[in-house]
């Protein structure tokens, strides 16, 4: 009977390991590295989410020493769609780069389009414009303040129900719960419903009954303070650099608002009053930017109480400009900037005369936020992404319009 031998171990070929090691070593020179040092990919992520962001986080340890931020996986291309759709249209596209500031977005580019067209809206829609913007300040705070603590270990389960408040109220004004539509040029698509002041009012004191809990989430709970305490440091020179604006900008101690600088809407009166204030932090760190976020969110709510009294001291009257069936923007050029949720939103409106812009140029916070990534992380551990990247409340969309 024959027998057949068993098959021998696998063994490596002669110079495998070598081969291993000097491919590493030969990459790691290339990078730059050094031998303590390793290079991490962060993302990209799967193409069907919302959008990518990828960061090239060079490490030494689990200390990131460099980063660079890739973007553009997803390039939505907003600006050249702009230029083949008419005055009308644009609305659908300029409310989705950023969907946590719908209507912000949409308000920046008919202010730009009205200063073209020489338009001044009736009085009610200016009310009605600058409460909504408040109104959807507060939504965006809200998303951030609820999310990324849960991430980093204690839900304020406080936030999301009473964002869900507010959204109910948006909902039943414009129709929306995130692309609201519900600008126009001239002013606003139609009069809120009756009785819609009233449920703003009591959604106004829902939240504010609810934000002692959302603070104590924020400013006292010890892990979210753990985690977030002298993480993420923005140095004041750099918000410049980079171009920061918004609560990011505001948490290193610059006072920069154009609801108080480059007044518009309501703003004006508001500020006049009291009511409007500049909030501001000095740490510059991830928790100077949630508690900016947490007190901008009281200033919101007491600038929506005044939009609601004065609104009741107007007279019934239109809430829109009546406009001819194609609108077409005189040849020129203008630049419209408001203070939107997460920042500056600037808007470079070119006409030729015809009705549809011949260039539409964005200026969105989130790119400029997200720039100063190499700065915040420097000095950080990997784990402490999780905090700095919802500190700097970019939304992805917003980098890649």
């Amino acid at each position: 009977m024959t027998t057949s031998s068993p098959a021998p171990d696998p063994v490596a070929e002669p110079g495998d390991a070598s081969v291993r090691e000097l491919t590493v070593a030969v990459g790691a020179a290339a990078a730059g590295l050094t031998d303590d040092e390793v290079v991490l990919d962060l993302g990209q992520h799967h193409p069907s989410s919302h959008g990518a962001l990828r960061l090239r986080l060079r490490l030494v340890g689990d200390r990131i020493d460099g980063c660079t931020p890739e973007v553009g996986f997803l390039h939505r291309g907003a600006e050249k769609l702009f230029e083949v759709r008419d005055y009308r249209q644009i609305m659908v596209l300029s409310n989705r780069h950023d969907w946590l500031s719908a209507f912000a977005n949409e308000l920046g580019v008919v202010l730009a389009v009205e200063r073209m067209l020489g338009i001044e809206v009736p009085v009610r829609a200016v009310w009605l414009r600058t409460m909504l913007a408040e109104l959807n300040r507060v939504l965006h705070h809200l998303a951030f303040l609820g999310a990324y603590p849960a991430e980093l270990g204690r839900p304020p389960e406080e936030a999301a129900a009473a964002r869900e408040r507010v959204l109910g109220v948006m909902e039943e004004a414009t129709g929306g719960r995130m692309h609201f539509m519900f600008n126009r040029v001239g002013g606003l698509r139609e009069d809120v419903p009756d009785q819609w002041r009233d449920h703003v009012a009591e959604a106004v004191a829902a939240l504010r009954g609810g934000l002692p809990a959302i603070a104590g989430r924020v400013l006292d709970d010890p892990v979210f303070l753990q985690r977030t305490r002298g993480v993420g440091e923005l140095p004041l020179p750099d918000v410049a650099a980079y171009g920061v604006s918004g609560p990011v900008a505001r948490a290193s101690g610059v006072p920069l608002d154009l609801r108080v600088d480059e007044p518009y809407l309501g703003y004006p009166e508001l500020a006049a009053d009291g009511v409007l204030h500049v909030v501001t932090r000095t740490e510059g760190d991830a928790h100077a930017r949630f508690a900016v976020l947490l007190e901008e969110v009281e200033v919101s709510l007491a600038l929506v109480d005044s939009c609601l009294e004065r609104l009741r001291d107007l007279p019934t009257g239109p809430v829109n400009v009546r406009l001819p069936k194609i609108v077409k923007a005189p040849e020129g050029a203008t630049y419209a900037w408001t203070e939107s949720p997460g920042g500056i939103n600037g808007y470079y409106l070119v006409s030729r005369g015809e009705k549809t812009p011949w260039r539409m140029k964005l200026r969105t916070p989130g790119f400029n936020n997200a720039s100063a990534l190499p700065s915040v992380v420097r000095g950080a551990t990997v784990a402490d992404l999780v905090p700095i990247l919802g500190s700097l409340f970019f939304v992805i969309g917003d980098i890649d319009k």
